[in-house]
């Protein structure tokens, strides 16, 4: 039972560090400075930064010791969420990526 435990648990980081490279793609095509990290090919464990203004700084870590979510503003630290929490605040920040993109949309075909 445990080693089944622990392969899940290692595909489910390899998922989340996919999911983090794709997610930083996608902010950089859309004007955020964005980079994600990775140690080797078989994507143990990342680090992913987003700048979402000047001083305002989002850090997301995860690894098989764990996940964190730490947002900093003027390199002091505003909130720091660990486990399922940190992973929720990943989503929120995937839906306003999502949102004003939608939004930017909507104003181009309205304009046109």
């Amino acid at each position: 039972m445990f080693l089944r435990l622990a392969q899940q648990h290692q595909e489910f980081v390899q998922d989340l560090v996919m999911n983090l490279q794709a997610l930083t793609i996608i902010l950089e095509r859309r004007g955020y400075t964005a980079s994600c990290y990775t140690c080797g090919d078989q994507m143990k464990s990342a680090s992913f930064l987003v700048s979402l203004g000047e001083k305002h700084l989002i850090r997301f870590l995860v690894s098989d010791y764990g996940i964190t979510w730490m947002e900093l503003w003027d390199d002091r630290e505003l909130m720091k969420l660990e486990g399922a929490e940190a992973i929720n605040q990943l989503q929120e920040l995937a839906n306003i990526v999502k949102h004003s993109h939608a939004i930017q949309l909507t104003n181009c075909h309205s304009l046109g």
